[in-house]
């Protein structure tokens, strides 16, 4: 397709192929996963390939395998994800156990991780080291969400009925087959791995399969003598048979053990100290280049101009956004307006400093804002841009840059859109919703085919 240029085989399962890859355009490495349709089809796992790519587009976490895009050819399905370096994390547990500060780091990556899956109504159920990969900085991600269920499939008793996942990390509910709560299922799968991590080996284990499950079903297991006290309370704990009162993600950050100190092996970049700074309210003088900018300087000249494609793009009818993404998805708005650019810029100046954002950088038609506090997905940032159609009538794009896109949403429904409502013409997300509205008023009021 001249977008990537394919290298050596990483990894090879019963229906895909992983490949090392490079981005033609931008050089960036990436993982391709290519997937046979045809095996795909026989075995009827087409709907489960489906649901894996909404939820990876769903998922947008530090500490979760990013989904770059899916590209497809007549006989296959290519996902090209976020290369990670340092490969599995099982291979690295396989050189030897880990000691309780490096696995509390491990653990508190992976908790993140499926704490903010959980917030989305995403439950992976198939948490065990071969799904954890490391990046070259040494940092989890979470993998291969084929197995993965989301809110919406639970039954009418609010519980999961699909028995999946690796025996020797799921969880005694899940094979009882009675329904079972997905956020406790991968905590019981998250209490395996810490063992794991610690000890060098599987808590539940036995040739013999049938004994295993007994094992799991009464929590029979023995911590190694060097386990610290912390460490034994919070896998009792986790590994605890009775899903009612098996502990919650929320206590799990509580626990003495997790809130002990480590050390962070990960080296940090320029930028990521730079965020930091403006996450914590000290912007830095490189952060604020362009602040002190006049309002009244940003005139037309310097602001960019939508040709006759970008127009058409921007029309209803031209908008392919609800194919690929939900409606809670949408990382953008856009509104249009007839004030000067320079009202516009004031009236968001106004409105970041009563909502204490910073305001990184303004320039060339673009504002930049910062949240002061780290959200669920880190530090809130968005683009304010400024597009002109003609000298007297622009357009206006908020664009989330980082963090959480529902904590964006709430706050362009909450804050910016009421603060803004003096200087905007139309908000094109309303005007498209009104033109649906009127479309399904019309097939309700058409009249029905007489019966023949």
């Amino acid at each position: 397709m001249d977008r990537y240029e394919i290298g050596r085989q990483l990894g090879q399962g019963n229906f895909a192929k992983v490949y090392y890859a490079r981005n033609l355009t931008s050089a960036q490495a990436v993982a391709i996963k290519v997937i046979d349709k045809d095996k795909i089809t026989k075995v009827g796992l087409i709907v489960q390939i489906k649901r894996e790519i909404s939820i990876m587009r769903l998922v947008r976490h530090p500490n979760v395998l990013q989904l770059y895009e899916v590209l497809a050819s007549k006989s296959k399905i290519y996902f090209v994800l976020e290369y990670a370096k340092g490969g599995e994390l099982f291979n690295k547990i396989s050189k030897g156990k880990f000691s309780e500060d490096v696995a509390r780091r491990y653990f508190h990556q992976l908790i993140s991780a499926v704490d903010y899956c959980h917030s989305r109504g995403v439950y992976h159920r198939d948490l065990k080291p071969e799904n954890l990969l490391l990046d070259d900085n040494d940092n989890l991600k979470v993998s291969d969400f084929g197995l993965s269920a989301l809110a919406e499939s639970k039954r009418q008793d609010g519980l999961l009925h699909t028995t999946c996942g690796t025996p020797a990390y799921v969880a005694p509910e899940v094979l009882s087959r009675k329904g079972y709560d997905g956020s406790k299922a991968d905590i019981w799968s998250c209490g395996v791995i810490l063992f794991v991590l610690v000890a060098g080996h599987l808590p539940f284990h036995d040739p013999n399969l049938i004994e295993m499950y007994r094992k799991i079903s009464k929590a029979e297991y023995r911590c190694p003598r060097f386990f610290s006290g912390e460490l034994r309370d919070l896998l009792f704990r986790m590994l605890d048979p009775d899903p009612s009162t098996r502990i919650s993600i929320s206590r799990i950050k509580r626990s003495n053990w997790y809130r002990k100190p480590f050390e962070s092996n990960a080296p940090r970049t320029k930028n990521d100290t730079a965020r930091d700074k403006v996450c914590n309210g000290e912007a830095t003088t490189s952060d604020s280049i362009g602040c002190s900018n006049s309002e009244e300087n940003q005139g037309s000249s310097s602001l960019p101009n939508l040709n006759a494609f970008d127009i058409i793009s921007l029309s209803t009818g031209f908008d392919l956004s609800n194919l690929f993404e939900e409606k809670y998805g949408r990382k953008e708005e856009r509104f249009t307006t007839r004030q000067p650019a320079g009202i516009v810029f004031a009236k968001l100046k106004e409105l970041a400093e009563r909502l204490k954002l910073k305001i990184k950088k303004k320039e060339n038609g673009v504002m930049k804002l910062a949240a002061p506090k780290e959200g669920i997905k880190g530090c809130l940032e968005l683009d304010a841009e400024v597009f002109e159609f003609a000298p007297s009538f622009l357009l206006v794009e908020l664009k989330k840059t980082n963090g959480d896109t529902i904590e964006y949403q709430k706050l362009v429904k909450d804050e910016i859109r009421p603060a803004l409502k003096d200087v905007v013409w139309a908000w094109q997300s309303d005007r498209k919703q009104q033109r649906e509205q009127i479309m399904q008023g019309e097939l309700q009021q058409s009249p029905l085919p007489q019966q023949q």
